[in-house]
């Protein structure tokens, strides 16, 4: 099972959503999970793990879900190999037994070239990075999720989710 998380910040509150996928060629999702999060930390650039973290882990936790791979709206690594960003921190709560792949929009200062991955007719990058799973895999994967546009369709479509909530 593979989960596609986005997480929506209103004033002191946010929206986390996640679309359940059964491969990454899934056009439609196998089931849609939603979470409302009373109170969320401030944004601390570098520190994003601080705010989004706890979302993430109460979406798991209010629907019992246990993926093997979850695809997270940034950064596993903030330097594409040792800094870590969010999803290494994810993927460290989570005991190492969940692949995380970072799927970000916009680069991180330090963020290499080979991170970056077109799609579709774009030429604008998306930026992958991954842990537990080999980051050449990870970018195929993201490089093959169904969609002819820069950002995958189940990408899209879960930050549609979180938003409109």
């Amino acid at each position: 099972m593979i989960l596609a998380v986005d997480v929506c910040y209103h004033e002191t509150s946010a929206t986390i959503a996640g679309v359940i996928l059964t491969d990454f060629l899934s056009d439609t999702p196998e089931n849609i999970i939603m979470s409302e999060i009373v109170k969320v930390e401030e944004y601390i650039s570098g520190e994003f793990y601080k705010r989004e973290l706890p979302c993430i882990v109460q979406l798991l936790e209010e629907h019992n879900v246990k993926p093997n791979c979850i695809i997270v709206d940034g950064f596993v690594y903030l330097d594409g190999k040792a800094k870590p960003g969010l999803g290494k921190k994810l993927f460290d709560y989570l005991n190492g037994e969940v692949n995380i792949i970072g799927v970000a929009k916009n680069p991180y200062n330090e963020i290499p070239k080979e991170c970056e991955v077109y799609r579709g007719k774009s030429n604008k990058p998306l930026y992958v990075t991954s842990v537990g799973i080999d980051i050449t895999q990870a970018k195929k994967l993201v490089k093959s999720m169904h969609g002819e546009f820069r950002v995958p369709t189940l990408l899209k479509r879960v930050d549609k989710i979180c938003r409109r909530n």
